[in-house]
């Protein structure tokens, strides 16, 4: 166990911290939940930091920081359906291309391959955390920084697919 691996591990745990605080009816609950979410968020890039720049990379690593980074965002954006601040379609945009994407990364492993995150999905990432900050503080507009995010984030699923033309074979 690295420090990354404990950062990753920290995230998964406070998805539940987030998830209470924000759909029981405690005092501040939406601001401390906010405050949960955000520092969830900051280990997210933390961590794949910490084991770059240590020479830290393990294979637990790379399977549990991506399914950490889902939890997060699937949690949020289901809690935010359950209290009525997004339609589910909206979520279920981004939610399918985390599916979709996770697929694509499947297929890729078993031919040895490993996808990177590219620009477009850090982008995608940062884009979904600040919509569901703002609309979890009622920032005026809120709902355009989510389809912003939407749009960003159906961008950047098409540009991982276009990107592994060649491992998609659909004759086999």
């Amino acid at each position: 166990m690295n420090l990354a691996n404990a950062l990753t591990l920290f995230r998964i745990f406070l998805v539940p911290v987030f998830m209470l605080l924000l759909l029981e009816a405690a005092p501040y609950g939406t601001l401390l939940a906010v405050a949960v979410f955000i520092l969830a968020a900051i280990t997210d890039g933390l961590d794949g930091y910490i084991a770059r720049s240590r020479q830290e990379i393990t294979r637990f690593g790379k399977l549990i920081d991506p399914i950490a980074d889902k939890l997060l965002i699937t949690a949020a954006l289901l809690s935010l359906v359950e209290l009525g601040n997004i339609s589910a379609w909206i979520a279920l945009i981004i939610i399918g291309r985390e599916f979709a994407i996770s697929g694509l990364r499947m297929l890729a492993a078993a031919d040895g391959v490993v996808i990177a995150a590219s620009k477009w999905g850090k982008l995608k990432t940062i884009s979904q955390i600040v919509a569901i900050v703002a609309i979890l503080l009622e920032v005026p507009g809120a709902l355009v920084f989510m389809w912003v995010a939407a749009v960003i984030t159906v961008f950047s699923g098409v540009d991982y697919f276009l990107k592994a033309q060649g491992l998609l074979r659909f004759d086999e």
